[in-house]
């Protein structure tokens, strides 16, 4: 068979009608039928574009000129928007933003599940859709013979060098300029990715939104940190919210952020905030979500699907350090939790004890595991709640659900095409979709939450 020959070719000019959005938030059309991704586009627009790369399948091109622009094109606040790769959608009005997400949870119901009729309802935004993010993951490197330290340029390792991020907490930019300009006075080199060698790699801070209080780590590819009793003198002259100052050693050569070692240098290893009035204790490697404000609505929204009446057994999936079966274990008569991570689960027992929430059973191992385990041991839940990963459930674990015949599952997702696959799954098995919530946790980027209510039929 003779290969299609591309029509288009790396650095060609094009003009395009754009007619859709993708789920990274490009712009899409075509062009002799072919399939164009184009950044910085939004739907309905005629661009000029430049093609970058070209695929088998598809291309993709950097915006040039926007010929016809649409009503929803705002201009980006951010000065190195069009450079960083950390936002995708700062050129499209919020209230556009918001309409985008609720139809790409739609679209995909529709084209992947193929389900009719699902009430979607809109997606819940934010007042102010800025500042959200209570941690930052800044990575620090050498360009040009300095320091640097900022977000890598959007499909490249080059990083862009910025003095602030309109998304993450104020007080997260101050801690990266301050650390730039400590790292600086006291000779403290960056991370060379390509050479595997230098101090600092990432600065990583955690603020507790509603009590104030200020983790840093910083992140070293080996266990000494140069002139560190000056280091730790001057942050702390410069934060008098810092209580925890910790140095991660992280010596390998992988895009992971934290290594496994941590070194409390001064303060305590933890920081705490609260999410609808309860207690978290914060560590390094927790995972805590990033936007606060729209946590709590999600975890609102999780509760009144669960419509809980105080005599139900709950199994909580993926639990995490606890969040969500500490909010529904106030409402229910237990909880069951899971999560393969070990020290996600001591999180989750020490912030279970933190807030005297006795009624909460946290287990480790896989949910796909756990789940047939406990239900050949007889556990039959009236609530089971989800919150996978990107790649969604295994087949194992819904399986396990549908043959536990809960009255209602909760499924919290954060990708829409694997929510629709497993909602298709379990809707195979009796169950009923009767409502999708898309809540916007990142809003000026591409990605979304979304709570779905499941009921079986018994």
């Amino acid at each position: 068979m003779t290969e299609r020959k591309q029509p288009l070719r790396v650095g060609q000019t094009i003009e395009i009608e754009l007619t859709d959005h993708g789920s990274s938030g490009d712009a899409v059309g075509k062009t002799d039928g072919f399939t164009v991704f184009v950044s910085g586009g939004i739907e309905g627009e005629t661009v000029v574009a430049r093609v970058i790369e070209v695929k088998r399948a598809f291309a993709r091109a950097e915006l040039v000129e926007v010929v016809t622009a649409s009503a929803a094109r705002v201009r980006p606040p951010c000065p190195v928007y069009e450079a960083c790769g950390g936002c995708q959608l700062q050129h499209l009005s919020y209230k556009a933003q918001l309409q985008l997400k609720t139809a790409r949870v739609h679209d995909s119901l529709e084209r992947i599940g193929k389900f009719n009729g699902i009430d979607v309802r809109p997606t819940i935004g934010m007042r102010e859709p800025w500042r959200y993010r209570n941690r930052a993951q800044i990575p620090f490197g050498e360009q040009d013979g300095g320091l640097v330290a900022g977000f890598y340029a959007r499909g490249t390792h080059r990083m862009v060098d910025m003095d602030a991020c309109l998304l993450q907490h104020e007080t997260s930019d101050e801690v990266v300029q301050t650390v730039k300009r400590i790292a600086r006075d006291l000779g403290i080199s960056g991370y060379d990715k390509r050479q595997h060698r230098g101090v600092l790699r990432h600065v990583v801070t955690k603020v507790g939104v509603h009590t104030g209080e200020l983790m840093i780590v910083l992140v070293t590819k080996g266990s000494q940190l140069p002139r560190k009793k000056l280091f730790i003198h001057a942050l702390r002259e410069q934060f008098p919210q810092l209580v925890s100052l910790v140095q991660n050693v992280n010596s390998k050569r992988t895009s992971v952020v934290l290594g496994t070692e941590n070194r409390t240098l001064w303060g305590r290893e933890t920081i705490t905030d609260t999410i609808g009035g309860i207690r978290f204790s914060i560590s390094p490697h927790s995972f805590f979500q990033v936007n606060s404000q729209q946590t709590e609505v999600l975890y609102r929204e999780v509760l009144r699907a669960a419509a809980l009446t105080g005599k139900e057994t709950v199994v909580d999936a993926y639990c995490g350090i606890g969040t969500i079966s500490l909010f529904l274990a106030q409402h229910a008569r237990q909880v069951l939790a899971m999560d393969i991570v070990d020290a996600a689960i001591a999180d989750a027992k020490r912030n279970a004890r933190l807030n005297g929430i006795a009624n909460v059973q946290f287990a480790v191992g896989k949910a796909e595991e756990l789940m047939p385990r406990w239900y050949a041991q007889g556990v039959r839940p009236e609530v089971v709640v989800v919150d996978p990963p990107r790649k969604g459930c295994d087949e194992r674990l819904l399986t396990a659900i549908a043959d536990m015949g809960p009255a209602r599952v909760i499924y919290v997702s954060c990708q829409p095409s694997t929510l629709a696959r497993d909602l298709r799954f379990l809707a195979d098995r009796g169950y009923t979709v009767q409502e999708v919530q898309p809540v916007d946790m990142f809003p000026q980027t591409a990605h979304i939450e979304t709570v779905a209510t499941l009921e079986g039929t018994s």
